[in-house]
C-alpha cells in the first residue's frame, strides 16, 4: 500500500537524526518530496538487482537488511528500526543494491527520490555529512564483526555484543528474533540457543522474556574479552 506523502504521520523526517538540524521550514520542504509505503511482515522493500536510486526512511516497524550465500545460507547485515535509513549505497554508485530489504513486521517507511536527495544535499552539505557519518558507524560495527569472526569464538562475540547493547540496568532487548540476531553476530541459531544456554547455566544472564535479556554477571562476561 502506498500513499502520497507522509504529511498524515508525526513526521519520520522529525525522527532521522540527518535531518535534525534543519528548521521546521526546511523539514517541511523534505516532507513535500517524500513517498508513503506500507509494507506487511514479509514485503520486500528492495531486492538484489533493482534499480533503487531511492532513500527509504523508517517511520514504524522494522527492516532486515540482508544477503544470501551461495549455498542459500542468509548473513544478516543489521536491522532498522524507526528513524533509520537504508536504500543509500544504491544512492551514490552506479551498482544496483547487492543485498534484501524485508520487513520483519508490518512497517511503514518514507521514500525520498534520489536526485531530490542529491539536489538537498547540495543545498545542505551537512545532510551529506550526517549521511557519511551514520555510514562510517556501520563500516564500524561490519570491520568488529569480520575481525570477531576471524580471531575470536562464539564466546567472545556473544559476550561483546550483549556488554555492547546492556542499557545501564544491564538488560538487553533484542529487536529482532533470535535467528535473525545469530546471522547478526555471525553464528548459527543452533550454536547461539547452546551459547545462551551455557551463560544461562553459569548464571552469566537471565531471560525476563523470550527478547529481554538481565545480563547478573557483568564481570564474568567482561572477563571473557
Amino acid at each position: 500500500m502506498e500513499r502520497d506523502s507522509c504529511r498524515d504521520f508525526a513526521s519520520c523526517v522529525d525522527l532521522v537524526p540527518i535531518f535534525a538540524f534543519l528548521s521546521a521550514e526546511e523539514k517541511q520542504e523534505i516532507r513535500a518530496l517524500a513517498a508513503h509505503r506500507f509494507y506487511e511482515k514479509g514485503g520486500i522493500v528492495y531486492s538484489p538487482g533493482e534499480a533503487g536510486k531511492r532513500l527509504y526512511i523508517v517511520h514504524e516497524g522494522k527492516i532486515k537488511i540482508s544477503r544470501y550465500t551461495d549455498d542459500g545460507r542468509e548473513q544478516i547485515i543489521r536491522v532498522a528500526g524507526p528513524g533509520e535509513f537504508v536504500g543509500e549505497l544504491s544512492l551514490f554508485g552506479s551498482a544496483p543494491p547487492a543485498d534484501y530489504a524485508v520487513a520483519v513486521e508490518e512497517s511503514s517507511l518514507c521514500v525520498i527520490d534520489g536526485e531530490h536527495l542529491k539536489k538537498l544535499i547540495e543545498k545542505h552539505p551537512a545532510v551529506g555529512m550526517k549521511i557519511i557519518e551514520e555510514l562510517s558507524k556501520r563500516l564500524s560495527v561490519l570491520e568488529e564483526l569480520i575481525e570477531g569472526i576471524n580471531l575470536h569464538s562464539v564466546e567472545w562475540r556473544l559476550a561483546r555484543v550483549l556488554l555492547s547493547r546492556a542499557d545501564k540496568n544491564n538488560v538487553v532487548v533484542l529487536n529482532t528474533t533470535k535467528g535473525n540476531f545469530a546471522s547478526q553476530i555471525g553464528m548459527s541459531r543452533e550454536t547461539l540457543s547452546r551459547k545462551f544456554a551455557l551463560f544461562r547455566e553459569k548464571r552469566w544472564i537471565k531471560f525476563i522474556t523470550p527478547r529481554k535479556i538481565l545480563i547478573t554477571d557483568r564481570k564474568a562476561l567482561e572477563e571473557i574479552l
